[in-house]
């Protein structure tokens, strides 16, 4: 049986116990959001690298079928003909050039925010040589 007595003297918290969350919510949010934020870069890199990827597959398919590599973004398996935005709208995926000898396929950061100066351009061509702008690393970077 709890007594009435025990918890009338408990009336709220003080100042200094508010102020310990706080201060603990603060440690929590300053470690967390940076890890967040980096997190979702690396995902929205790794979206453009897979659909690079899957353009380059794609290719050497329709090479085989047709003796040629195609601009035409919907023969390789995208939405739209065209320049096609990834799936988390952080990158423009397009075949910028295509003929019977090779094609180059482009990945371009379109969001603004610090990951702009880091992996802009992911590029692969009919070759297999993976490139990226500004820097070189990006093909190849998990952190």
């Amino acid at each position: 049986m709890v007594h009435k007595h025990l918890f009338a003297k408990m009336r709220g918290v003080t100042l200094l116990e508010l102020m310990i969350v706080v201060v603990v919510l603060a440690i929590i949010v300053t470690v967390a959001v940076p890890s967040y934020l980096g997190y979702s870069a690396r995902a929205k890199r790794a979206e453009a690298r897979a659909a690079l990827l899957q353009i380059a597959t794609n290719q050497e398919r329709e090479y085989l079928q047709n003796n040629q590599y195609t601009t035409d973004m919907t023969r390789l398996g995208f939405d739209v003909a065209g320049c096609n935005t990834s799936g988390s709208g952080a990158y423009t995926i397009c075949v910028t050039a295509a003929n019977a000898n090779t094609f180059t396929a482009t990945a371009t950061w379109i969001l603004g925010g610090a990951e702009a100066g880091r992996c802009n351009v992911f590029q692969i061509d009919g070759r297999g040589v993976k490139s990226s702008t500004p820097d070189g690393d990006c093909w190849t970077r998990t952190r």
